[in-house]
């Protein structure tokens, strides 16, 4: 027998010890089916708390066909709440081997008992008690609960997987709710409210029925309790002021609950330090995630209205006492969120809503959701796949279409709407009466480079489907979603949404075109490298992955390589992107140099601020350095709600004569004429050359004229930087949201130009916020390499050769042969060229790169 607890015991309750008819031994000889007296051994007992209700169980009271008579102890209570349950009673079959009539497994509605309570005065009073009412069987199948008693442990918050001390299974916390059924044994509360609470009860009586009832415990309770102790209120939330210098911490006891503060009669569903947004909130940035309170607790919860709080000094707080206005009270209600409000964001000037990224809160600072959409977010690697954004775990924000449907708080809430780097943001303050019924949002275009041509795209997006991309994609003014299928050990994503053909949101497909997502894939070696394949038409390409764990499954060979892949992908009428550049950094040199890439990939995983990574831009130039004019796209790698899709983005030019379609959106990437961005906007010329151009110069060079154009709504710019061959050689501040120029460059040599946009985003640093494609400018004489940039890309190179050859898993021969060779190609046409330009280079070599092999063609 096992001993429970789930929170608190509620002090308006009272055990009533009892001296039990039967022990767990006797239970085989009290008329119980053996099954029972089996399960029993996991039956509560001892000093257990269920429903915050305190019972004490010492034995067992069995009725079956007949009567059982219990004198208790003279008390006046309102009610009496029993612990109890029944015996299974095998349904019967007719002749046709169907169960006729068919009262269910639980039988409900059927007669199981009578309990006759006994005043003092010689009065009683009788109640029957029907199965799947007042009582439910010890064993339970799926839908059978009692409708009038609650299993005898309170529901409560699961917590996420990282949160969890002993591990509760994947798909189950998501949840982030569990009711307790014993696996062998359960145990029911019913609770009797007494008609003469002013009389005092001394006795009680059960006439059984025909299927055997085992109780387990009675408690009384006073007559505070003005409603079923065993019925919650709707949720609530409060605010807790900590005591002075304590800290509040998410530490959960034993049991899976709060260790700072808990409550009996009822459960605390979530707790996290207040939000502290900034008073100045219309005028305050976008995005920017709140401070954290160092002596406030925001509290959901669900309880009795006689419910306490009980703090970990032992403080009971009633819910009853809760009060707004009390700034000196330990713990103060949050005004309820019961107003139904739609809200419709629309763009200046039109009355069709639009699509948008959505955050409201209250007073108090907590985030008002819609009424479709998770009050928690869940931040989560692959365990949330809802419309949902949450910025650094503190602020949450969701995506709508345009239009929804929130239960507000009366007073002031504060609304955050955005979409994209065209749209100036919005932060407002709304009043809400009973009589708010609409909140209307208009947003601005301020900037209108869609208008010029320009479409956005995020190249790398996991998990979301197909419709939710769709919606996230319009959200954030990303008009191209490429949603990659891709394989993690043994787990496989969005194969299921892979078909080769459709583009959702195309006119096809039966969109209005604006806004497309596209299903590819992300092939993956952990050693050699990953490679975003988009586009492609026909069958998957696969294997996803290749060469074992963490990547591929345990045992898989290194049977393909990210070359080949490319190259197929491009067979197949698709676009070849280097993800995440230039992480895992191996084959992907190889795969550059040979022309199965056609762009390389700056990511910013789950940060709206950090800006392009100088590493990545450092490998990348390298290959500029080169002559591997290659161009540059924007992928978050969306893999959780911390991400935001779009959070950088690609911007492409569709050819002027040709409509926007994925295929001219693939063309317009694979002609180089891109910049990648977390908020500013550019143009970019080189002599009037625009992005992904080659300008020639005679030998000996000359001068050529620069000239761009930068505005921004959304991350202030604060320098335009003009990069020639990986070094800045102009640069201007910049303190307006629009600002453009011209430089004069002379270039003596061959070599590259881009434009470099830093920023400052909330009020983080500064970072790099923008980077265009690059420009060749090519003098007759000077063909673009840059030895030591050369000799890093043959040294990668030498490594997959090493791996290849030592640690990957082989696959057949036939395969090996054939991938050792693809490289030495690769290595061979870069090696070649610093021989006919006569670069002076030392040769490494390694047990998979051999000399002879290296230099097979001198």
């Amino acid at each position: 027998m096992t001993q429970f607890s789930d929170g608190p015991a509620s002090p308006h309750f009272t055990p009533l010890v009892l001296e039990g008819m039967s022990s767990v031994q006797d239970l085989p000889h009290s008329g119980i089916s053996p099954a029972m007296a089996a399960a029993a051994t996991s039956a509560p007992s001892g000093q257990c708390v269920g429903w915050g209700i305190p019972f004490v169980i010492e034995r067992f009271w069995v009725a079956h066909r007949g009567d059982i008579q219990l004198a208790l102890p003279s008390v006046q209570a309102r009610w009496l709440v029993f612990m109890h349950c029944t015996d299974s009673l095998p349904l019967q079959r007719n002749t046709s081997g169907f169960y006729s009539p068919m009262p269910g497994a639980g039988h409900i509605g059927e007669h199981a008992a009578t309990y006759t309570f006994q005043y003092a005065d010689g009065t009683s009073v009788s109640v029957d008690l029907r199965h799947r009412h007042h009582i439910g069987r010890y064993t339970l199948d799926f839908g059978e609960a009692p409708v009038e008693a609650a299993a005898a442990h309170k529901p409560f918050p699961i917590r996420l997987l990282g949160e969890q001390q002993t591990r509760t299974e994947w798909g189950k916390s998501q949840q982030r709710i569990g009711e307790y059924y014993g696996a062998t044994w359960n145990s029911w509360l019913w609770a009797w409210e007494n008609p003469f609470p002013e009389r005092a009860l001394v006795g009680w009586r059960c006439s059984a029925h025909e299927i055997p009832i085992v109780i387990s415990a009675i408690t009384a309770g006073s007559n505070v309790i003005t409603t079923s102790p065993l019925r919650w209120e709707s949720r609530q939330k409060a605010v807790v002021k900590l005591p002075s210098g304590a800290h509040f911490a998410a530490d959960l006891d034993a049991d899976g609950l709060l260790r700072d503060i808990q409550l009996d009669l009822g459960q605390i569903i979530s707790a996290t330090p207040r939000p502290l947004y900034p008073h100045d909130w219309e005028d305050s940035p976008n995005n920017a995630p709140p401070n954290s309170s160092a002596s406030e607790v925001l509290v959901e919860f669900a309880a009795h209205p006689q419910a306490q709080f009980v703090l970990t000094d032992g403080n009971r707080i009633p819910i009853a006492a809760l009060n707004g206005d009390d700034s000196a009270a330990l713990i103060r209600t949050v005004a309820p969120a019961h107003q139904r409000v739609r809200l419709r964001v629309v763009e200046a000037g039109s009355t069709q809503p639009t699509a948008a990224k959505l955050h409201v809160h209250g007073a108090w600072g907590e985030y008002l959701a819609p009424t479709d959409r998770q009050r928690i977010i869940n931040p989560a690697w692959f365990e949330d796949y809802g419309a949902d954004f949450i910025h650094q775990h503190r602020h949450p924000c969701t995506y709508i279409a345009g239009e929804t449907t929130l239960d507000l708080p009366l007073g002031p809430i504060f609304i955050e709407v955005a979409k994209g780097f065209e749209v100036r943001p919005v932060r407002r303050i709304v009043e809400v009466t009973e009589q708010t019924r609409d909140i209307t949002i208009e947003l601005e275009r301020v900037l209108d480079w869609r208008a010029q041509n320009w479409v956005t795209a995020d190249t790398h997006v996991h998990f979301l489907s197909p419709s939710t991309a769709l919606l996230e994609g319009a959200a954030e003014g990303v008009n191209v979603i490429n949603l990659l299928a891709s394989q993690w050990g043994e787990l496989l994503t969005n194969v299921g949404d892979f078909d080769g053909r459709t583009t959702w949101g195309s006119r096809e497909a039966g969109g209005d075109g604006e806004y497309l997502v596209r299903v590819g894939s992300e092939n993956r070696q952990n050693m050699l490298g990953h490679i975003s394949l988009l586009g492609y038409e026909g069958a998957i390409i696969a294997p996803m992955t290749t060469g074992g764990p963490a990547e591929s499954a345990i045992g898989d060979p290194v049977e393909t390589l990210l070359l080949e892949w490319g190259r197929q992908c491009k067979a197949q009428g698709g676009l070849v992107v280097a993800p995440h550049f230039p992480y895992p950094r191996l084959e992907h040199a190889a795969a550059l140099i040979v022309g199965a890439v056609d762009a390389v990939e700056m990511t910013s995983w789950e940060h709206l601020d950090r800006g392009i990574d100088p590493y990545s831009l450092s490998d990348w130039y390298r290959f500029l350095n080169c002559g591997y004019l290659i161009p540059a796209v924007a992928g978050t790698d969306k893999m959780m709600a911390l991400t935001a899709v779009g959070a950088i983005r690609t911007y492409a030019h569709i050819a002027p004569a040709e409509p926007f379609t994925y295929a001219n959106w693939m063309e317009a990437v694979r002609r180089g004429e891109t910049f990648v961005t977390y908020g500013p906007l550019l143009e970019f010329a080189v002599e009037g050359q625009t992005m992904g151009r080659v300008l020639d110069l005679p030998a000996g060079g000359g001068h050529v004229t620069v000239s761009w154009r930068v505005a921004s709504v959304t991350v202030p710019v604060t320098q335009v930087q003009l990069v020639v061959n990986g070094t800045i050689a102009e640069s201007i501040m910049i303190e307006a949201e629009e600002a453009h120029g011209t430089w004069n460059v002379h270039l003596p040599a061959s070599g590259w130009l881009a434009l470099l946009i830093r920023g400052r985003a909330v009020t983080g640093p500064e970072i790099i916020a923008a980077h265009s494609s690059p420009i060749l400018v090519r003098v007759a004489d000077t063909p673009p390499l840059a030895a030591a940039d050369a000799l890093t890309l043959l040294a990668q190179i030498e490594g997959s050769l090493a791996y290849l050859e030592v640690l990957g898993t082989r696959a057949a021969v036939q395969a090996y042969q054939r991938m050792r060779l693809e490289l030495l190609a690769a290595y061979r046409s870069l090696h070649h060229r610093l021989h006919q330009q006569g670069l002076y280079h030392e040769h490494g070599s390694s047990e998979g790169t051999k000399p002879e092999d290296l230099h097979a063609s001198w």
